[in-house]
């Protein structure tokens, strides 16, 4: 593989660390050339690290751009890599007189990049903008540049996501804790506990916060310390402050350091103050050194540290925010290691050097593989899929990314359109191009260059909530099949269909408009016989959810720590939804949280799946109860969701997935039914715990408690139904891969 990057040349700070750090480690995999508009330290040092580097500097950008077209065909490069706006223009000169992919790195905001400069902002920051347009592929130099990207209307698909690799091999400090305490000025015992930062002292970093904070902090815990490394116009000010504040003997400058390892070493606790970032290498910095981090909640910082789990946040300038942080790991070392060892396990995994180096390699290999796709998927390609999506229903959206995740199990490269009532969250949030639902004339346009429709999983057709729903459904799969699609309903469950005119139409489209049905459980089969829809291939599997995963186990701990809980508890999770008859029967949930809290020590804890609805009824029950109990009102993404239904002793619950979830963890259920969905999953994995709604009474439920609490430690009992169910779920993925033409991914 031979590819060229084109940078201008005068790039300082991490552009220029990522870049030299990147190229260096990829010259030993593959052939790299690096091209620079102008000669200097940049060029130099790159050189000096072994870095094949060219200089193409001049004012005329028509004769460079001869000259270094011809370079790139007689060099038979594969790929032009960009940084920065002149590399990005050239890129896009050179973009169709080559016909090589180009993708640009993006390593900030392109429309800050040149503020209090207004003549470089309106020639450099109005050509990279227009430039970034017209290349092929984007890479943001964290989760946050790419969210920002597709924002701005840059297609998902073109976009990857890239992280500032940090080495984390062993280091060894030259000075100890003590020493190098010594060495810098401050004075502080082993009791102390030292708080640092490493940075510029200019206003983005807003070190005045962490000062602040840390003196509100200090007067709490007087053996806290502060130890500030770096240099900037800011730093008179900084000791001005310090001086004010009075706390000029537990703080101290550094200025600029040089042995990283022993600064990090000597500190009990990472902080960043920042009102702007990408991806700091101070955060990475810190977790190689085991650091609880406390940073605020700007740019990339928040997929690094989640607050409670990996470090904690708090809102940038809000300095009591900070010295409440501050404070509750200066007296919990306990939570100041749990911390720090999550850090580190989760830089090491996503943000090490070496994780870096993989990811570009990976990202070249799709580029390549994508290009050569065009030559066979010129006129259709991708995947429409619609569903109840964007509504803030955690058991739709674990639907949406199960799909999501099979499709590109399948094909990674398939291009996937998402129907959302909110797409702009469904764009951040699983990465695929969205249309909202009913922009007719979008998706109707987008229709006829996909090749596969898919209605996608949950009870769609059914007209007890809506007809108007039904109806919707049914003419986004005609619509599909005219405009030249095959389709699948996938995962699904049908009925109830009550309005025999609904069941006409619904029977008729079904039996001309679908290719293929996967069901999610027996009963549906039975509703599409007694429909007469025979003419698809109908197929028995599973709801796509089971295949998802619980979160990390130390994941979990901090969530349950951050909501004020023991990781290892025992608890009885408890899922309501609102429904006509709930508000009677609230009472009657109460009671039963109450009983499982006095004969088995079973804290309740309330997990909602939909929170705008299930909050409202949660609190008709909590109003009504003695024993103690918690409500965790956001559990997060699907897999912290499922990671916390793990935790639980027992679940009962009246909605669906909150059943899908804790039985894929093989935890004891009791269902609710105020929907004939609850009854059909729990007989189909051959759990008999459930009662309906309507005739639901105290006896009934504590009975069902006790039932389910016996069989806790009946592992074969709990699991061998979901299993099952795993296994037949592969059919909706094979199913889809037939469809498309696609060899299918072997089931686990």
């Amino acid at each position: 593989m031979k590819v060229i990057h084109l940078i201008s040349g005068g790039d300082s700070g991490g552009a220029k660390t990522h870049v030299h750090s990147l190229l260096q480690n990829l010259s030993q995999t593959i052939d790299v050339t690096m091209v620079c508009f102008m000669d200097g330290p940049f060029a130099q040092e790159a050189r000096e690290l072994g870095i094949h580097t060219v200089i193409f500097s001049g004012r005329n950008v028509f004769a460079t751009y001869r000259k270094l077209k011809k370079f790139i065909k007689d060099g038979g490069y594969q790929i032009i890599h960009c940084h920065g706006a002149r590399g990005n223009m050239m890129g896009a000169l050179l973009r169709r007189s080559t016909g090589l992919p180009v993708v640009s790195t993006v390593h900030s905001d392109y429309r800050l990049d040149y503020l209090g400069r207004p003549a470089a902002r309106l020639i450099y920051g109005t050509t990279n903008t227009v430039a970034l347009r017209f290349l092929d592929y984007r890479i943001g130099v964290s989760d946050a540049m790419t969210d920002l990207l597709i924002s701005r209307g840059f297609d998902p698909d073109r976009l990857f996501t890239i992280y500032n690799g940090l080495d984390f091999s062993p280091r060894h400090p030259a000075l100890d804790r003590s020493a190098y305490l010594r060495s810098v000025g401050l004075e502080a015992d082993d009791d102390c506990v030292v708080v640092g930062i490493a940075a510029r002292l200019d206003p983005v970093k807003d070190v005045g916060t962490l000062i602040r904070g840390f003196a509100k902090a200090h007067a709490e815990r007087p053996k806290l310390r502060l130890l500030i490394a770096g240099d900037g116009e800011e730093r008179d000010a900084l000791k001005t402050l310090v001086k004010e504040l009075d706390i000029e003997r537990v703080v101290c400058f550094a200025g600029w350091i040089s042995d990283i390892d022993s600064f990090y070493n000597a500190l009990d606790i990472n902080t960043l103050t920042s009102l702007s970032e990408t991806f700091p290498y101070a955060l990475t910095e810190g977790a190689r050194a085991k650091l609880p981090t406390v940073a605020s909640r700007v740019g990339g910082v928040p997929y690094l540290i989640e607050d409670g789990v990996t470090g904690l946040l708090f809102e940038a300038r809000d300095a009591d925010g900070l010295a409440r942080q501050l404070t509750a790991l200066a007296k919990d070392a306990t939570l100041r290691r749990h911390l720090g060892d999550r850090l580190y396990e989760r830089a090491d995994r996503d943000f090490s050097l070496g994780s870096t180096l993989h990811r570009q390699l990976q990202i070249y290999e799709t580029i390549l593989r994508r290009q050569e796709r065009k030559k066979t998927h010129h006129r259709r390609d991708g995947v429409l899929v619609c569903g109840a999506y964007g509504r803030g229903n955690a058991g739709d959206d674990a639907i949406l990314e199960a799909i999501v995740t099979e499709l590109r199990a399948l094909d990674p490269d398939l291009p996937v359109w998402v129907l959302s009532r909110d797409p702009e969250s469904t764009r951040l949030t699983y990465r695929v191009n969205s249309i909202y639902t009913f922009n007719f004339f979008r998706y109707l346009w987008r229709m006829t260059k996909t090749r596969l429709y898919i209605n996608g999983g949950g009870s769609l057709m059914q007209d007890v909530t809506s007809h108007r729903s039904l109806w919707f459904y049914l003419s986004t799969i005609s619509a599909g099949k005219l405009l030249g699609n095959k389709v699948l309903m996938y995962g699904c469950g049908i009925g109830p269909i009550r309005s025999e005119s609904n069941r006409r139409r619904a029977a008729k489209v079904l039996q001309k408009r679908v290719d293929a049905i996967t069901l999610r459980d027996t009963h549906s089969r039975e509703e599409l016989a007694s429909m007469g829809v025979d003419q698809p291939e109908i197929i028995l599997s599973a709801d796509p959810t089971v295949i998802l995963p619980a979160a990390p186990a130390q994941v979990v701990d901090g969530i349950l720590e951050r909501e004020g809980l023991e990781p290892n508890g025992r608890y009885i999770g408890f899922t309501l939804r609102p429904w006509p008859g709930f508000r009677e029967k609230a009472e009657i949930f109460a009671a039963a949280a109450d009983y499982a809290w006095k004969q088995y020590g079973l804290t309740p804890v309330f997990l909602p799946i939909e929170s705008r609805l299930d909050l409202n009824a949660i609190r008709q029950a909590t109003s009504r109860m003695t024993a103690p109990y918690h409500i965790i009102e956001d559990t997060g993404s699907s897999a912290n969701t499922i990671g916390l239904f793990a935790r639980m002793k027992v679940v009962v619950s009246m909605r669906l997935h909150a059943l899908v979830f804790a039985a894929s963890q093989g935890v004891p259920l009791v269902g609710v039914v105020y929907d004939q969905k609850i009854s059909s999953f729990l007989s189909y994995i051959g759990q008999d715990l459930f009662i309906d709604l309507s005739s639901l009474t105290l006896d009934q439920l504590t009975a069902d408690i006790d039932a389910a609490y016996a069989r806790i430690d009946d592992h074969a009992f709990l699991t061998e139904g979901v299993e099952r169910l795993r296994q037949v779920e592969h059919h909706n993925s094979a199913t889809a891969a037939r469809l498309l033409g696609l060899p299918e991914v072997a089931a686990d």
